[in-house]
């Protein structure tokens, strides 16, 4: 049965009590006063710390390694290399090409060769140097290109004896008949640089192994659910014996949505020694472990009638996976299918190659691979409203994709607030007087996007729920949820709180949420794909329904009425048509619930409906409702330095029902302030010998509250019937659209075009002094 059968988009008596309103934060004031407990804070009795030795090599073979001198040094308890860990995984299970330690071969500089226990970190760091290993190096290969050229050096074994690590080629329509039938092509390339997620909190894990045999791990990971499983593989330990517990969490945006060495590593270090080991990653091993954003070279035709109407888009894109698979054979699906909306394409091709190289390894970042296609499709939309001399909100207005419809690639789409997107944005900025009339150096930009709520279906095939929710109530009043779902700061917790609240008509503060601990809670997917609050939602209504049945069936018996006449609100529970009984307590109608029902509870869970084209691969991509962007950006531009100043930005976001708008605009604006920052400061850059050139927050710029831009959220509610109450996402969505909007205002300041990320003041300056050699020649 679909979710929009049980739920719905209205609350059972119409007026929402606690949805809607900015409820606190239910860790808010935890971590405002450093109660808020992360894995670095976790100390155990008699506890070692671990440390990794990372290889020099961006590609080598091992052909021998000696720790005996380490094993001598006081204080060490243990070492371990790749033999002791020799089975190979992956969060994809058709692609498990990783080990927790090189076992025979390093694919990149950084790469995970050895472990050490030790009574601290600096006499685990001081064995760390008296390992020996002896490598044969290789050629490496640092260029996509390179990579997808040569097959006498290849990253791993396949059948095909090179280095792809997946491709992708599907068309929708006779794109090439539309293009040669089109008014206008616009046909150029775009390049998308690698960009890492820099969370405050650096990956760490804490390992116990118990007397009794049992294995309990604390990790900063947003996949609690996969970390559990991938335990029990690489250690061939029951998954009954393994407990995976997320602490508060630092921030994630994808980059803690693998498994990772350390994991493993402390897992295995604290069962060798029988005693408590974490490992805490440095910012510089942050930065080289990586799983950052995918660098893309893409090129893009697009086909359109005079009127500019869309009649094709064609697609070819080249992609930089780094060392191991990762989310790779997503990210290749996810480079194409993300796409189409929200236009109608009547034609769609898209060829996508993933390509390793002797890189760390990309993977998720927010946005997962549709952020690179974004940026280059709603740059050439902006070429092809210029030839046309076309606004390019009214282009985008009149190819708008529309709602409960189907898009070229067999996507149901239900729900649709972009028109209202645009709208918001066109008022808020007066793009219509100031758009092409500011002074030469400032200029306006526009750009949309969509994204999904939620991945059609589970990383690995199961007929189970993707999302459980049990609910406890106690005699006292307190009711707590159980959801494996992990809160990544985006606030998830606080949402299953609310709902459940709402449900129950309680103060949200008498709801307890107890999350991501593989022994307490339901299986929960983890956070990604944007998929907590929609799908965590639509569970905790679910069980709180089931709940709130039993309990005003209970009262209901006791007052002597029929149950549609009970009414829970505000902490008490009243006869809807009888205003002179006397309410009571949810208290006291927990009491005769349990007296009637026996112990109080209720669980309750999502699984998404049946989605998707039927074609290889029509299912990937595909979720049960999506959101909408529109982006308006305002720049200013100094012609002398090059520098790019992003003056204002309004964002309309189409997010269904903001269940607590609060935390809905902060997430709009987090969400934004990423992608704008990764237009013209972020960038994760490796040298020719796979050095990264600045490992650290000195040289990894990200913007400081100097460098942000004035901002609107524009919060759009379109209600999907798929959503708890309506929802849909609001952390990743809003991050896609801001950099074209972004370079599209560049070129309304200064008329230069620039495809190429990031925008840098060289990169200006060069295309300000083609711009002038032009005009003159």
């Amino acid at each position: 049965m679909a979710a929009r059968d049980r739920h719905g988009p209205e609350a059972p008596w119409g007026d929402f009590q606690v949805v809607g309103k900015a409820n606190r934060k239910v860790d808010g004031l935890a971590k405002a006063t450093g109660e808020a407990v992360y894995a670095d804070d976790i100390a155990l009795p008699g506890m070692l710390h671990a440390k990794t030795l990372r290889s020099p090599h961006a590609h080598a073979l091992i052909k021998r390694i000696d720790a005996s001198k380490a094993l001598a040094l006081p204080g060490v308890h243990a070492v371990i290399t790749g033999a002791d860990l020799p089975t190979q995984y992956g969060v994809i299970p058709w692609t498990p090409d990783e080990t927790a330690l090189a076992v025979d071969k390093v694919r990149f500089v950084g790469d995970e060769v050895a472990a050490v226990a030790a009574v601290d970190e600096d006499t685990a760091n001081a064995a760390l140097e008296l390992i020996e290993v002896e490598y044969e190096v290789l050629p490496a290969i640092m260029d996509p290109r390179e990579a997808l050229a040569r097959t006498d050096v290849t990253l791993h074994a396949n059948k095909r004896g090179n280095n792809v690590s997946k491709h992708v080629l599907l068309e929708f329509g006779a794109v090439d008949e539309a293009l040669a039938g089109a008014d206008l092509v616009i046909e150029n390339d775009y390049s998308f640089h690698g960009t890492t997620h820099t969370a405050i909190e650096p990956h760490c894990a804490v390992a116990q192994f118990g007397a009794d045999g049992r294995l309990t791990l604390w990790s900063s990971t947003q996949i609690t659910h996969y970390v559990h499983r991938a335990l029990a593989r690489v250690l061939a330990l029951d998954p009954a014996r393994i407990r995976v517990i997320q602490p508060c969490l630092g921030g994630a945006f994808g980059g803690k949505s693998d498994p990772f060495s350390l994991e493993f590593c402390t897992a295995k270090l604290a069962m060798m020694t029988g005693r408590p080991v974490k490992m805490l990653w440095t910012r510089e091993e942050v930065f080289y472990a990586h799983r950052g954003r995918h660098p893309m070279q893409m090129h893009y035709r697009t086909g359109a009638k005079r009127d500019g109407t869309i009649t094709a888009v064609d697609a070819k894109i080249l992609i930089d996976g780094g060392s191991y698979s990762s989310f790779g054979l997503v990210t290749t699906y996810y480079s194409g299918q993300l796409l189409t909306g929200p236009y109608a394409f009547p034609t769609y091709r898209f060829d996508s190659t993933r390509v390793f190289t002797n890189k760390p390894p990309c993977g998720p970042k927010r946005g997962h691979g549709s952020v690179q296609p974004r940026f280059a499709f709603e740059v050439q939309l902006d070429e092809v409203a210029r030839a046309l001399k076309l606004d390019p909100i009214e282009l985008r207005r009149k190819n708008f994709l529309g709602e409960h419809t189907t898009t070229v690639n067999g996507m149901r789409v239900s729900s649709n607030g972009f028109l209202q997107c645009l709208d918001a944005v066109e008022r808020a900025s007066d793009w219509k007087a100031r758009w092409g009339k500011l002074p030469r150096g400032r200029g306006l930009g526009v750009a949309g996007s969509m994204y999904i709520s939620g991945t059609n279906y589970p990383i690995y095939p199961n007929d189970m729920p993707q999302a459980g929710i049990q609910i406890k109530v106690d005699r006292s009043g307190i009711v707590t949820v159980f959801t494996g779902g992990n809160d990544i700061g985006q606030g998830s917790n606080t949402i299953a709180a609310a709902l459940v609240a709402e449900e129950l008509g309680m103060d949200p503060r008498d709801v307890r949420v107890v999350a991501a601990d593989t022994d307490l809670c339901p299986v929960d997917l983890g956070a990604y794909s944007s998929r907590v609050t929609f799908m965590v939602g639509n569970a905790c209504i679910d069980a709180a329904r089931k709940l709130r049945k039993q309990i005003v069936a209970a009262v209901a018996e006791k007052w002597e009425v029929e149950p549609a006449r009970v009414r829970m609100i505000g902490g008490q529970v009243f006869d809807l048509d009888d205003p002179a009984r006397a309410p009571i307590t949810n208290r006291e109608a927990f009491h005769l619930a349990e007296a009637k029902f026996d112990t109080l509870g209720a669980t309750g869970s999502y699984n998404t409906p049946t989605l998707g084209g039927d074609y290889r691969g029509g299912t990937i991509g595909t979720s049960p409702a999506y959101s909408f962007t529109a982006h308006l950006a305002e720049v200013e531009v100094d012609e002398e330095t090059g520098r790019i100043t992003v003056e204002k930005i309004w964002c309309a976001h189409d997010c269904g029902r903001a269940l607590n708008p609060l935390l809905t605009a902060g997430q709009i604006e987090g969400s934004t302030y990423m992608g704008a920052a990764e237009v013209t400061l972020e960038e994760h850059e490796m040298n020719r010998f796979g050095m990264h050139r600045g490992p650290s927050l000195l040289d990894y710029r990200i913007p400081t509250s100097m460098d942000v831009a004035e901002f609107d959220a524009l919060i759009v509610e379109s209600l999907d019937p798929e959503g708890p109450y309506g929802a849909k996402e609001a952390g990743e969505g809003p991050l896609h659209s801001a950099i074209p909007a972004i370079a599209n205002a560049v070129f309304d300041a200064v008329g230069v075009r620039l495809r190429d990320l990031p925008l840098s003041p060289a990169k200006v300056l060069k295309a300000l002094r083609a711009q002038r050699e032009g005009a003159s020649a």
